[in-house]
């Protein structure tokens, strides 16, 4: 039984442990469709405590029962200022459903595994409860799932494109992003509105926070300050006017229901997005829905990293709740002992959520609030002394940025390593050199490892030994995707050779020190642009190395990804030309089943392989993973 002591660490969960605090009323109820864990990777917890150390009182209630009564939602009553609702670490769909849309059997953000402890369409179920429930309070939703569904997107399990997630959810206001300015701008600002107030001025005094979207009834303040996408199509944003662009107020995009009429309009809808996404000086977009206009405000200027160190520094417990007891719950174990160094990727990658969620532009931690948390780790039950992982979104990117900001201030590129790495990226290895370096030098450390994937392509000689030598766990994890040239452009990744290169560096060091490790490289079968012969290839290249693929999935289309858009439109939105499809669950299957080329083939009128059984990872595009933090 947990002391009085225990549960006053944690967010309170419960009415009693809102009374352990002597609290009568709660200004912030968070509800999320994952289990609560007390940890600075898991989003929930991140805003509760942002918003604790901010002054307010908050709760948690992790993975409510949307069936029944809905007594999950009224226990704590109504909060002051609004309720908050995420998903969780990932969208609740990739959470349910593998690429051929079967449902799962687990759930590694639940106690014990346990599926079925969230809704299909979580963010949707949660806020249409509350909003029938209290229909005149505040609802701020947030999380991978809105974050990613915040305008116009194709929903892969229904076939179909929805609106922004505003329209469906009836939140007031989204947050999207990793959230933890835009919540406390949220309640200050709700917070100076008087309490018996209508709920309309409260929506109006948030409408100039950065980073958010929100419906409005009227845009006529935005026409004539920016680019105007008309419904004929007559102001085309182009690559040609990308240039002229920059740096305007306000981009409105052609409307939800042309986008549903015309899968060009979603393809070039989908251009202006990603571009913008891709700014550090975004516009406002601003879409027509129905009689009414979703607008997206532009993100915040990109986090410092004392703002980042001020974040991990705030009293996490490091553990999940003590209601959990002793139930395990996989996703906390897969991190326990891990050490997130930096936000952000400018990878680029075409099936990636990460920079649409976290951005392109990496912040990263000091080394001192590195050492800090580790300090905590050391202390926690069944610590041994090893870091399971030193890394982040992509491990090697710590430190990285820009040499020349004012040049990135104009720059729209999806990506700074495709299709050549840009000559602006300063490649300096040295800080993370030094991050390790540190980390190894404590007396509590047998071994910090990178557990992260790493980029290749990003990679010289003296990192490269480092990283063999003294960080890996006996397997590398590296991302090639595929060997073909064709579909390798398509997903803004190396070319092949790059990474027979860097297998051959990875072997010499290896022989050299007498090691017996292995690269693990990751693949995807039926993205957009991907044939049966160039599957055929794939698994050519890999009898050549003597491979049988082990992290490989089918392409799952995730909202608000460049690969996801061509899968549903079958363009590239770049150049409208028209891109192959694997679309049916026929040609997935058939594709997927070119990983597993070493198995016996069945005879006809058998069962048939169960190849694509063997998949791992069929939970969508890498950026699921990386940034399904909040």
């Amino acid at each position: 039984m947990s002391s009085l002591m225990d549960l006053k660490a944690y967010l309170p969960t419960t009415k009693k442990e809102v009374q352990l605090r002597g609290w009568d009323e709660l200004d912030i109820i968070i509800f999320s469709g994952d289990a609560y864990i007390d940890h600075p990777a898991f989003g929930a917890a991140v805003i509760g405590r942002v918003l604790e150390h901010a002054g307010y009182k908050v709760a948690i209630v992790p993975q409510p029962d949307w069936r029944g009564d809905h007594r999950d939602f009224t226990k704590l009553g109504k909060p002051r200022l609004f309720f908050a609702i995420t998903a969780g670490s990932m969208d609740s769909m990739v959470n349910h459903y593998t690429a051929a849309k079967r449902l799962r059997s687990d759930d590694a953000y639940t106690p014990g595994g346990k599926a079925g402890m969230r809704p299909d369409y979580c963010t949707i179920t949660y806020s249409n409860i509350l909003r029938q429930l209290y229909p005149d309070s505040l609802i701020v939703i947030g999380g991978i799932e809105a974050s990613m569904r915040r305008l116009t997107h194709y929903d892969y399990w229904s076939d179909s494109l929805k609106p922004s997630i505003l329209v469906d959810s009836q939140a007031d206001v989204l947050v999207y992003g990793m959230g933890e300015k835009q919540v406390v701008e949220i309640a200050d600002a709700v917070d100076r509105v008087a309490v018996d107030r209508p709920a309309g001025l409260k929506i109006a005094a948030l409408e100039e926070i950065p980073q958010i979207a929100y419906v409005s009834s009227g845009v006529q303040e935005f026409r004539g300050s920016g680019v105007l996408i008309s419904p004929e199509g007559s102001n085309d944003y182009s690559q040609a006017n990308v240039q002229e662009v920059r740096g305007s107020g306000v981009i409105v995009l052609r409307s939800h229901e042309e986008a549903i009429k015309s899968k060009r309009v979603h393809a070039e809808n989908f251009r202006v997005i990603e571009i913008e996404s891709n700014k550090i000086n975004a516009a406002t977009i601003v879409q027509p829905v129905g009689k009414q206009y979703v607008v997206v405000n532009p993100p915040y200027p990109t986090m410092k990293s004392e703002e980042l160190d001020a974040i991990y520094d705030l009293p996490f417990m490091y553990h999940p709740h003590p209601k959990y007891k002793d139930k395990h719950i996989p996703a906390y174990e897969m991190i326990r002992f891990s050490v997130c160094m930096h936000r952000g990727c400018f990878g680029g990658c075409s099936f990636c959520t990460i920079s649409a969620h976290q951005g392109k532009q990496i912040t990263s931690r000091s080394q001192d609030s590195i050492l800090r948390q580790i300090v905590i780790l050391k202390d926690l039950p069944e610590w041994k002394g090893y870091l399971s992982d030193l890394g982040g979104p992509s491990a090697n990117m710590y430190g990285m940025q820009g040499k020349d900001m004012s040049l990135c201030e104009q720059c729209a590129r999806a990506s700074c390593l495709f299709p050549k790495i840009c000559k602006n990226l300063n490649q300096d290895f040295a800080p993370l050199m030094q991050v390790y370096k540190r980390v190894d030098a404590l007396p509590y450390i047998k071994k910090s490892f990178v557990g992260s994937g790493v980029r290749y392509d990003l990679m010289n000689d003296g990192y490269g030994r480092e990283l063999i030598l003294n960080h890996v766990s006996g397997r590398l994890k590296v991302a090639p995707e595929h060997t073909a040239t064709s579909v390798l452009q398509i997903m803004r990744k190396p070319a092949w050779e790059q990474y027979e290169k860097f297998y051959r560096f990875f072997e010499q060091v290896n022989r050299e020190a007498g090691l017996k490790q292995q690269i693990i490289p990751y693949f995807i079968s039926s993205h957009p642009g991907c044939t049966n012969a160039d599957m055929k290839q794939l698994a050519e290249k890999c009898k050549q190395m003597h491979y049988r693929p082990e992290q490989v999935q089918d392409f799952t289309p995730t909202p608000m990804t460049l690969a996801t858009t061509m899968f549903y439109t079958g363009l590239n939105p770049y150049t409208m030309e028209p891109v192959y499809v694997a679309r049916t669950k026929e040609d997935k299957q058939k594709q997927n089943s070119f990983f597993f080329w070493w198995k016996p083939v069945r005879e006809e009128g058998s069962k048939g392989s169960k190849g694509s059984n063997g998949s791992k990872g069929s939970n969508g595009s890498k950026g699921s993973k990386g940034s399904g933090k909040y």
